[in-house]
């Protein structure tokens, strides 16, 4: 086991705190293609947030080492690709940054190697996608020459109780030999304990079903939500009520982004297609969850035109911007589905996030966002993310005689708004 050297391929959310991790027991090697983001890692800060710089420092201090040089993980032999899996806009799987993450093994893999992937795919991208890549650049043969693993990736984002190695991992390699070495080496950091799975595909399948089936219940109340709303029932209370008995599964209507359960089930969808079967349930879940942020924007007009509100040209204030409370990740965030639609009603928005950087934001969706609270006051507040920064707002600060506040994530004190998701 000491003789292992890792490369971690990717160092954003996934890849930095695994790579910080196994530093702690290996000579390790962040490897990243982005030279900024290589850069102010080595200076001992993480932008994603996510490892603290304290523990950054300590693990550079300890020989953990960032580069952005492929030649820098040539002498490793235990490679992880933790690169993005996203989807294009028509929402099918894109796996160009698996693609090339696989070529940049290929080029320095070694025979007697081991390249594990962490990125969510659905079964069979590994060993059909990914490691003819690497047999193509190498010139060697899988299962003779090296070999491989699947362990998907359980971050977080924003969760500083639990932490990459405080989840129990699932593991596997590509022969049982294989298997058992991958599942000790991270067994050996991770605390939260490992899953040996008998397969590849079925480490890959359990992963994509994970956040699918987190996005089928999310789906279900966001579905209740609609119904409970024309019945003029807060479906908040209902919610709590029924969580009163013991098996009941308590998730909570709202918008799903982010780069996890908002993408994945568009991958299992994809693969059950190609076997010929038609995800009837999955897709279902995925079209209730995309039209939320739309479905928002309306609810927050039809309140402001029962007050009396003159809609055009009204100033609208939206708290939160990011996929989720408390981490600056904006990836898939679908407040912007609130934005654009609001939009359509020709009125002045406003986007209050602390967390978020507007730069970025900026770059990557067009629109103004500032760090600053709004000193005005609007005709209507709509919560979109619930950052603990907002727990102590004056809402009412923000409002003007005929307002409306409107509460995505049942976050405020149901004395300071009109109606909840």
């Amino acid at each position: 086991m000491n003789t292992i050297k890792i490369a971690v391929i990717g160092l954003g959310y996934v890849g930095l705190p695994l790579a910080r991790l196994f530093s702690t027991k290996y000579e390790t090697i962040g490897f990243d293609m982005n030279q900024n983001r290589v850069d102010a890692l080595m200076a001992g800060h993480d932008s994603t947030l996510e490892v603290s710089d304290e523990l950054l420092q300590s693990a550079i201090a300890n020989g953990f080492k960032c580069t952005s040089d492929i030649e820098g993980i040539r002498d490793c032999n235990f490679y992880v690709v933790a690169v993005p899996t996203p989807v294009d806009k028509h929402n099918n799987p894109d796996l160009t940054p698996l693609y090339g993450a696989s070529t940049t093994v290929g080029k320095v893999i070694s025979k007697g190697d081991i390249v594990v992937y962490e990125s969510t795919v659905y079964p069979g991208v590994t060993e059909d996608e990914c490691i003819p890549v690497v047999e193509k650049v190498s010139g060697l043969k899988y299962n003779v020459d090296f070999f491989a693993g699947y362990s998907p990736e359980r971050i977080n984002p924003g969760d500083k109780l639990h932490t990459v190695e405080k989840i129990k991992k699932v593991t596997s390699g590509s022969t049982p030999e294989i298997g058992k070495k991958v599942n000790e080496v991270y067994a050996s950091v991770i605390t939260a304990g490992t899953h040996l799975a008998p397969t590849i595909k079925v480490a890959e399948a359990a992963k994509v079903i994970e956040n699918s089936q987190r996005d089928i219940n999310i789906a279900f109340v966001n579905e209740l939500s609609k119904i409970f709303t024309r019945m003029g029932i807060d479906t908040q209370d209902v919610l709590e009520a029924a969580s009163t008995k013991w098996n009941f599964l308590p998730f909570k209507p709202g918008l799903v982004g982010g780069h996890c359960i908002g993408v994945d089930p568009y991958y299992l969808a994809q693969c059950a297609q190609t076997y010929g079967y038609n995800p009837e349930i999955i897709l279902a879940g995925r079209r209730m969850n995309d039209g939320m942020g739309e479905y928002v924007a309306n609810q927050v007009v039809k309140l402001m035109l029962k007050k009396g509100i003159q809609v055009l040209n009204s100033n609208i204030l939206i708290l939160g911007f990011t996929f989720k409370e408390n981490c600056p990740d904006v990836r898939n965030t679908k407040v912007i589905d609130i934005y654009r639609s609001l939009q359509e009603y020709h009125v002045n928005l406003a986007v209050y996030d602390p967390w978020a950087n507007p730069t970025t934001v900026k770059y990557e969706y067009g629109i103004e966002l500032t760090n600053e609270l709004p000193k005005k006051k609007f005709d209507a507040v709509v919560l979109a993310v619930a950052h603990n920064e907002f727990t102590d707002i004056n809402i009412g600060s923000l409002q003007k005689r005929a307002s409306v506040v409107y509460d995505v994530k049942g976050f405020l004190d149901k004395g300071v708004i009109n109606a909840r998701l």
